[in-house]
């Protein structure tokens, strides 16, 4: 399993999840810059993702929904802040309405996602950071551990298939 180690932070309002892959920090970053890759692994396998718009430069956005078993949507967005490829990028991380707008009701995390070689192949670890220790919880009580992890761990088939 990629997926290595996670941590959460309350006082300092983070979880950090780091994962090691198989595959050169180039590939692992082509996951990331292709929508259609990144449907694949994006979201618990049983939540596919669907990315709509993908914008990965500084300023551009990304929005995508995720489809339950039972048919129900879930969307989401991505405010994109930098780019530093194939290295890393950063990105606000927030729950939407079915029109993609922002939903203010729910926590909106800052991420980095970091890739370095490591061992002939790519250390990826990603940060988020919530505006309060209570939506760092609230995330954390959705199941954000279990279904960051579960979709991280599936990159490795996909980068082998």
């Amino acid at each position: 399993m990629p997926v290595s180690d996670v941590q959460h932070d309350l006082d300092n309002r983070t979880l950090t999840i780091t994962a090691d892959f198989a595959a050169p920090v180039q590939r692992v970053w082509q996951i990331y810059a292709d929508p259609r890759q990144l449907e694949k692994v994006w979201g618990p396998p049983t939540y596919p993702a669907t990315f709509v718009e993908h914008n990965l430069t500084p300023g551009g956005m990304v929005t995508y929904y995720m489809t339950s078993p039972e048919g129900e949507k879930f969307a989401g967005y991505w405010e994109v802040t930098a780019v530093d490829e194939p290295e890393s990028f950063s990105f606000l991380d927030g729950f939407a309405h079915d029109d993609f707008t922002p939903n203010r009701e729910l926590p909106v995390s800052k991420n980095l996602y970091t890739f370095t070689e490591h061992d002939g192949g790519t250390r990826a670890t990603y940060v988020s950071t919530y505006d309060s220790a209570e939506g760092l919880q609230q995330v954390l009580d959705m199941g954000v551990v279990e279904g960051a992890s579960s979709a991280i761990n599936q990159i490795d088939a996909f980068l082998a298939s």
